[in-house]
């Protein structure tokens, strides 16, 4: 189930195929028969739809969030991190499946795509009722360039996927809701606060198998974490940090202020 999403390059095909397989394996675990989990070869990279064009970063056009074109362009990357999310959630469970892990660790990251589904659909939406759509405009390349740099360390995706990356759009999530209400567009403010909502969560599931895995191996966390980010994560962490929301999610302050600086 995760490699066909994986497998799949359009993003409403893609995320309709991802809820769909959540709601199986969901009802699998309530009702029964249990899906066993097997293992897989997912594709390096996911399939992707011949739009957007993905470019470097400083190639990507910025654009004043005050004004409309700037509030499309913010929503188009939003969408783009949404369905780049669908699959690393989806792509952790197939990489790391050899990996002996309790079904509880399934039953949060099908969550969790099945969440980002939900989350790109929004925005799709979104851009839509604007006149746009997803793949309008040019996009982040190194997206998934995370997933490639941790493809063989289930401990650094989850410092560097969930609690370095998606940690991120907590602290940065309030300012883009605040960008749409002054400007009065409802639809885009309640797809948003959704989304900072349920984000949490994800943040809390890599905080909790990270955790899980370090007390396995009788290793500090704090220290691990550190020196994991420092390896497969590019740069530091910038503040301001939004302290409560990661508190929430089970990330203290001395696991990531001290990844603010260069070693």
């Amino acid at each position: 189930m995760a490699v066909e999403v994986l497998t799949t390059a359009d993003g409403r095909a893609k995320t309709a195929l991802s809820r769909e397989h959540a709601a199986t394996w969901r009802a699998s675990r309530d009702d029964g028969p249990a899906i066993p989990v097997g293992t897989a070869k997912p594709p390096m990279k996911p399939a992707r739809p011949d739009r957007p064009e993905l470019a470097h970063p400083r190639d990507v056009p910025r654009r004043k969030p005050g004004t409309p074109e700037g509030r499309i362009a913010l929503l188009h990357a939003v969408a783009h991190i949404e369905l780049n999310a669908v699959d690393l959630h989806w792509d952790i469970i197939a990489r790391f499946s050899d990996v002996p892990l309790p079904m509880g660790f399934f039953d949060d990251w099908v969550s969790a795509a099945e969440d980002e589904s939900k989350h790109f659909n929004l925005m799709a939406d979104c851009l839509e009722a604007a006149g746009s759509h997803y793949g309008a405009l040019p996009a982040h390349a190194g997206m998934w360039r995370a997933a490639e740099e941790t493809a063989d360390d289930l401990m650094a995706r989850l410092a560097v996927v969930p609690m370095v990356l998606e940690a991120r759009g907590l602290d940065v999530t309030p300012g883009m809701i605040e960008v749409f209400r002054r400007a009065k567009e409802t639809a885009a403010v309640e797809a948003l606060e959704t989304i900072y909502a349920e984000e949490v969560s994800h943040v809390a599931y890599g905080s909790k198998w990270f955790n899980f895995l370090c007390g396995r191996t009788d290793q500090d966390p704090k220290v691990v974490f550190h020196d994991l980010v420092r390896k497969h994560f590019h740069g530091v962490l910038k503040p301001p940090f939004n302290e409560e929301k990661r508190a929430d999610a089970g990330l203290p302050p001395d696991f990531y202020w001290p990844l603010t600086e260069d070693v």
